[in-house]
């Protein structure tokens, strides 16, 4: 009989939550977490160590499980240490007058870069509507009247004396298309004909011919004066522009001057834009007009003269407070680095300084960058240039289309902007293992492991902290809160998930959907807040929606498809318990394993293996049968036998080792002749002294075996057998609890091989005594008399064996025709 064994009291199948013990009515009146983390304070303390580590090289990766909340936890976290932090300084990229091509930076304080921006708009538009006025005043078209006369009174001045020395040399100054040409006259003071010139002597033509060389001499120094005074007029002309100008600008540009002393990158901007402007002063002169469409083509958004002017803002901190906290879900390079757009103008592409976008770095810049390992890793280019750019310290905007040959048209290069980014990366405890072992700068530059815990401690303290964490969840949410009883709810849950009493599970991203999902059916229900009820529903229907596998596999064992036998006895036979996973749901399936012994010298022979079945674990679990059964019954003879084990009706691979007890009670059985009890169940690994050792997924396969015993009519006698050690593991299901509340079904701890094989068979196991054998009656004397049965027809037949062999030999040597002896 077993009833001396003991059995699981009904408290002891499930740990369930006192709603009545909580110091609240719901969620909703207690102060929502700050943090918003709960039990994850090494994770925590890591975070906060790296954030205030600014050396290079102390970026963060946190690492955990996928359903952690990994992303949610770096942004809640950092975005509330973040806010004590300084806000950085905005950036702006602006027309480089020295060199076009490379766009120059700009640093300033916070919010001020669109303060310049629109300055500048309103300094360039006050400027194209002054300048004109000015130089379209009465006072300035005096002084351009003045120095135009003055220019005037030298030229007419130098061309009436070269006139008035042609003259006296017989010559006429006139002036034609191509310019001044002197010629010679007559006396009548006309110019000389060319009958005239033909009557002239030899002598005569020769000494007109040198007095006109002389003069044409004379007209070149004329003309070079002329040019002088015209550079003259030039250089007085530009002086007068650039006083007016400079009166007109420098006015204006004081105010901005001072209302930017303190951001010397502005100032050194606001000077070369000054001079530019100086030089290139007749732009402004023209009035504005309104922009017109000229031909066929598209003409550009603005005159390309303006364009310059412009500032484009990159990074607008105006509204940010504290450090950034950016989350990058796409780190493309574009995205990462930024990226430079171009523009169709005439049937080409064109771009500026103007047409440079940030990415996700110069937004986080100052701050923190959080990002999924894995998906930067998809990206190989990004994640070199990350590297690159925290090694070098700068955000460097680069063309791929030009770096690849896309593009050949003109582009530019923007000046690196200095990078001070904090770069968190999200990802699997394997994936930071292998990035730390075959990425040689990974360590280098990730020194800080923050590694996030899938499960906490369930004290009363954690319990009120994750109750405080729901109410910031369903605030955040704008979702009901959860009265007292859906809060004992979550926490079962939360434990069932964790498959021990006394932890909590961390799975945040897994607990999160619970509550949308329980809010939905509140919400069917009209319900002020969310109760034990909607959550208990909730996890219904997830369970509903994942096992029509688990479906599958009962209807074949209730149809006895896949046999499984639950009442009566047989020899060499225990029904075994193994889950099946299929991604998000695991269940458990009873197996009818069989165990055949012969005579034989192969030891144990799991069938599984012998078919490349069986998996390493399994394997190992078989080979510590053996073990078992030489440190029991191999104290005073050899051991030769053949037992064979094998799980009937399986189809694919079997791992792990807690069926390695139930192979062993199969083989104790086959060996004894004693039957088993086929009501019962058993899960459990067992050691080489015969310990039982706890094994995982103890609650669905409890559940399975019920279910099947349940169908098939429960008799009182049926149960399941479990490792002592598992007993804080149970979670089991309502359903369970009332049969064993009932009587109808029964769960056994057990701590060694001795206390199972006895509720199995109900015959005692027995004890080695002084003499090397084991009580009358018991299992061990007759597997023990059974393997002496073995020893001594193995012994008798290997002697028979080599004597047959021995005559063999003798008659063959005696009888040999060949030999000449």
């Amino acid at each position: 009989m077993t009833t001396h064994f003991r059995e699981l009291a009904v408290e002891e199948l499930r740990a369930s939550v006192d709603p009545n013990a909580f110091p609240f009515e719901h969620t909703g009146v207690l102060t929502p977490l700050e943090e918003g983390v709960v039990g994850q304070e090494r994770a925590i303390d890591a975070i906060k160590f790296g954030m205030g580590m600014k050396e290079k090289g102390y970026n963060i990766f946190i690492a955990g499980p996928a359903k952690a909340g990994l992303t949610y936890i770096a942004r809640t976290f950092l975005e509330e240490q973040a806010k004590k932090e300084p806000t950085p300084p905005d950036w702006c990229y602006v027309y480089n007058f020295k060199q076009p091509d490379e766009p120059k930076s700009l640093c300033l304080s916070p919010g001020r870069g669109k303060e310049l921006k629109k300055d500048m708009e309103s300094f360039i538009q006050t400027l194209q509507a002054k300048i004109p006025e000015v130089f379209d005043s009465d006072d300035y078209r005096a002084k351009e009247a003045e120095v135009h006369q003055g220019f005037e009174r030298r030229r007419r001045q130098i061309i009436d004396e070269l006139s008035e020395m042609a003259r006296e040399e017989g010559f006429i100054l006139q002036f034609s298309q191509v310019g001044m040409v002197i010629i010679p006259a007559n006396k009548e003071g006309q110019p000389m004909g060319q009958e005239e010139l033909s009557e002239l002597s030899d002598e005569e033509k020769k000494a007109l011919r040198e007095k006109s060389d002389e003069l044409h001499e004379k007209m070149k120094a004329a003309i070079k004066r002329i040019r002088q005074a015209e550079a003259e007029f030039k250089e007085k002309h530009a002086k007068l522009d650039n006083e007016i100008a400079m009166f007109v600008v420098g006015q204006l540009l004081e105010h901005y001057l001072e209302k930017y002393e303190d951001e010397p990158g502005v100032l050194e901007y606001l000077k070369a834009v000054q001079q530019d402007i100086l030089e290139n002063i007749d732009e402004f002169k023209k009035k504005p007009e309104g922009q017109q469409q000229v031909g066929p083509f598209p003409m550009p958004p603005r005159e390309a003269a303006m364009r310059r002017y412009d500032v484009n803002v990159l990074i607008d901190n105006s509204e940010t407070q504290g450090a950034p906290v950016v989350i990058e879900s796409n780190p493309a390079y574009p995205n990462l680095f930024g990226s430079i757009e171009r523009q169709a103008w005439f049937g080409a592409l064109f771009t500026d300084f103007t047409m440079i976008k940030p990415g996700a770095l110069h937004r986080a810049n100052g701050g923190y960058l959080v990002m999924k390992a894995l998906d930067l890793l998809k990206w190989y280019l990004s994640w070199e240039a990350i590297k690159r750019a925290l090694r070098d310290g700068v955000i460097k905007i680069e063309d791929l289309g030009e770096l690849y040959g896309i593009f050949s048209t003109r582009t530019i290069r923007p000046e690196p902007i200095p990078m001070d980014v904090k770069i968190v990366l999200t990802g699997d405890p394997y994936l930071y293992h292998l990035m730390y072992i075959y990425d040689d700068r990974f360590q280098k530059l990730f020194k800080v492991k923050a590694h996030l815990d899938d499960q906490m401690d369930r004290k009363e303290d954690t319990v009120l902290q994750c109750a405080r964490m729901i109410s910031r969840f369903c605030e955040e949410n704008k979702i009901r809160h959860l009265d007292r009883t859906g809060v004992a709810r979550v926490l079962e849950y939360s434990m069932e998930v964790t498959g021990d009493w006394d932890k909590l599970s961390l799975e945040l991203g897994d607990i999160s959907d619970l509550l949308r999902e329980a809010n939905y059916f509140a919400a069917l229900d009209r319900a002020e807040f969310i109760g034990r009820d909607h959550v208990h529903q909730a996890v219904q229907k997830r369970i509903y929606r994942a096992n029509l596998i688990e479906e599958r596999v009962k209807e074949l064992v209730k149809k006895d498809i896949f046999w499984v036998e639950t009442t009566g006895s047989k020899v060499g036979q225990v029904n075994g318990l193994s889950v099946l996973m299929t991604g998000d749901h695991e269940f458990g399936k009873p197996n009818r394993i069989t165990a055949t012994v012969s005579v034989g010298r192969d030891g144990v022979v799991a069938i599984e293996r012998e078919s490349k079945l069986s998996g390493n674990i399994h394997t190992k679990g078989v080979m510590i049968l053996t073990s078992f059964l030489k440190e029991r019954f191999a104290h005073n003879k050899p051991i030769s036998l053949t037992a064979t084990l094998c799980f009937e009706q399986s189809y694919g691979m079997v791992e792990g080792d807690s069926a390695s007890s139930t192979e062993l009670y199969a083989i104790l059985s086959a060996l004894s002749g004693v039957p088993i009890k086929q009501g019962i169940a058993v899960t459990g690994s067992v050691s080489q002294k015969g310990e039982i050792q706890p094994v995982g997924g103890v609650t669905p396969k409890i559940e399975a075996f019920f279910d099947i015993c349940a169908h098939k009519g429960l008799t009182g006698d049926q149960g399941v057998i479990i490792p002592e050690k598992n007993v804080r593991n149970l979670m089991l299901k309502q359903a369970v609890v009332d049969a064993v509340r009932e009587g109808k079904f029964h769960i056994w701890p057990v701590s060694r091989i001795e206390e199972g094989i006895e509720i199995l068979t109900g015959v005692p196991a027995g004890e080695l005594q002084p003499d090397g054998t084991y009580s009358e009656g018991t299992i061990f004397r007759r597997a023990d008399d059974r393997l002496k049965e073995i020893a001594e027809i193995v012994k008798k037949f290997g002697k028979e064996e080599n004597g047959a062999k021995g005559a063999s030999e003798e008659g063959g040597e005696a009888g040999c025709p060949s030999c000449d002896r």
